[in-house]
């Protein structure tokens, strides 16, 4: 992530919302807390069975009162998850040095 980060330059605005952005930027390793929030985002598309035409802000990472992560979801990513009746998305994840990891789980009716 941090490679990306240096060739990309604009990539955390085309990707991360402006939350996401300042929480990362807050962070010791910015590219550690933005690998981890890319991660879920794969996750929750992959929960979903898939995801056309969505974009990557249509998922987006909070932090609930707890602390623990929460997703929201927009746009393409919010009708598929209508459509498959999803209620809440869950997910986990964490990130080191050179690796980040996610799993996610879809909730439904």
């Amino acid at each position: 992530m941090a490679r990306a980060l240096a060739r990309h330059p604009t990539m955390p605005a085309r990707v991360f919302t402006e939350e996401e952005i300042a929480y990362c930027e807050r962070r010791p390793v910015p590219a550690e807390a933005y690998a981890g929030r890319f991660a879920a985002r794969e996750a929750v598309v992959k929960a979903l069975g898939g995801v056309r035409g969505w974009r990557w802000r249509d998922i987006s990472v909070s932090r609930a009162p707890s602390g623990a992560p929460r997703i929201l979801l927009a746009g393409a990513a919010k009708e598929r998850a209508d459509a498959l009746g999803v209620e809440r998305v869950l997910v986990s994840f964490a990130h080191e040095r050179n690796a980040a990891v996610a799993f996610c789980v879809a909730l439904g009716r």
